[in-house]
């Protein structure tokens, strides 16, 4: 197999078991491995230390999917990677049909990602390494789950850095003309073809739960509120009322059609507005909510843009905690994996000394089990998701 063979003192990181390997890391290849091509990882005196696949073109050169001499370029490789990552959740969520089921390098497969909606999967391929083996993933995924039909959502931003195009194909079957999961007995309809993500946020599952005993028979206010998910739970809830916020036009229709697949009363509404304008417009006017979700989409991509997402969270959190009701609750969150949780509950702490509240910190939440934390690679923990009351 080819090599890539690491500078001295840069093999502290392979070692500890995270699977990138940087190109400034890298002292030189051995038998010109091809972009894509798997190589042998090796520390400065020869010790071998793992197979990945390689791509000079992004700052990450290599990723590790092995620390085995095996090789994976076969289907056997990732047929047994998937069932792990079958069995894992299994032993979470028994028979639960609508889930991720591939989380990337949480999953030891890196690159990687996997939803699952029924018979339906909806896949990421988000390096060359992955793009190059697609064929086999296809293989491994087909014999273990007999999908009806497979759709590659490719149309994602770092798919550029690693040389690829984005677009979206369907790669297996048809696809349902209606399809709609549930999450904690409650249906959503989802768009796979323009939809969020893959179509629907995952992540959030176990955290939508925490609603629970924190909205009944209050005012809630849910902005970003995509799909409506968070929405449709707090409705199922208790809550008195629910006003979602969101900028796309398609997310309200979306959520609008999610409420009335669950409700048939008019406890939900949605609106289209921008939420930094609608916050401060709602604070001018004094209104006030028992329950406010913050669920924003990225702030941040890289570490340069960090100064100006911090003033962004700042900014939403300040003004929702003014729209709080004394005793009420707010759930706010961060999908950058950039915001670390002190940068995070820092920028929530100050929030609070502007909005001139007091404010409690009642759970420090993340994300969903299927979303698995790799402890030697901080980057696949992304989602934070603080409870707050503010008195």
């Amino acid at each position: 197999m080819k090599q890539l063979i690491l500078k001295p003192g840069h093999d502290r990181r392979a070692r500890s078991g995270h699977p990138w390997i940087f190109s400034n890391e890298v002292s030189h290849l051995e038998g010109s491995p091809q972009p894509g091509d798997a190589v042998e990882v090796l520390a400065p005196r020869g010790e071998f230390l793992g197979v990945a696949y390689y791509n000079p073109r992004p700052l990450i050169t290599a990723r590790i999917l092995t620390h085995q001499q095996e090789s994976i370029d076969e289907v056997d490789f990732y047929r047994r990677r998937l069932q792990a990552a079958l069995d894992y959740r299994e032993t979470i969520y028994g028979e639960m049909p609508s889930l991720r089921l591939v989380h990337g390098e949480g999953d030891n497969l890196p690159g990687l990602v996997v939803d699952r909606y029924g018979d339906v999967l909806a896949v990421q391929f988000l390096t060359l390494g992955t793009e190059c083996r697609r064929q086999i993933i296809l293989q491994a995924l087909q014999e273990l789950l007999e999908p009806a039909a497979i759709i590659a959502r490719n149309d994602v931003a770092v798919r550029e850095l690693e040389g690829l195009e984005r677009k979206i194909e369907l790669l297996h079957g048809e696809l349902p003309a209606d399809l709609v999961i549930r999450e904690h007995g409650l249906r959503f309809r989802i768009d796979l073809m323009e939809g969020q993500k893959t179509g629907h946020f995952f992540d959030q599952k176990e955290n939508h739960q925490a609603l629970r005993g924190r909205v009944e028979g209050r005012d809630v206010l849910d902005l970003f509120c995509y799909s409506g998910g968070w929405a449709v739970h707090a409705a199922r809830f208790g809550a008195r009322s629910v006003l979602g916020i969101d900028i796309s036009q398609k997310a309200i229709e979306l959520s609008q059609e999610n409420a009335r697949l669950n409700y048939k009363d008019n406890i939900c509404h949605f609106e289209r507005a921008d939420v930094f304008e609608l916050l401060r417009q709602l604070g001018q006017s004094k209104q006030r909510f028992g329950t406010v979700i913050l669920d924003p989409p990225a702030f941040v991509k890289s570490k340069k843009k960090l100064p100006e997402a911090v003033r962004g969270y700042l900014t939403i959190n300040r003004r929702a905690m003014r729209l709080v009701e004394p005793g009420g609750y707010l759930f706010t969150c961060s999908c950058s994996y950039h915001i670390k949780r002190d940068v995070f509950l820092d920028t929530l702490r100050k929030a609070a000394v502007q909005a001139g509240r007091t404010v409690r910190l009642l759970e420090m939440r993340g994300q969903a089990y299927d979303h698995p934390v790799l402890l030697s690679c901080p980057e696949t923990e992304y989602l934070k998701c603080a409870v707050l009351q503010v008195l």
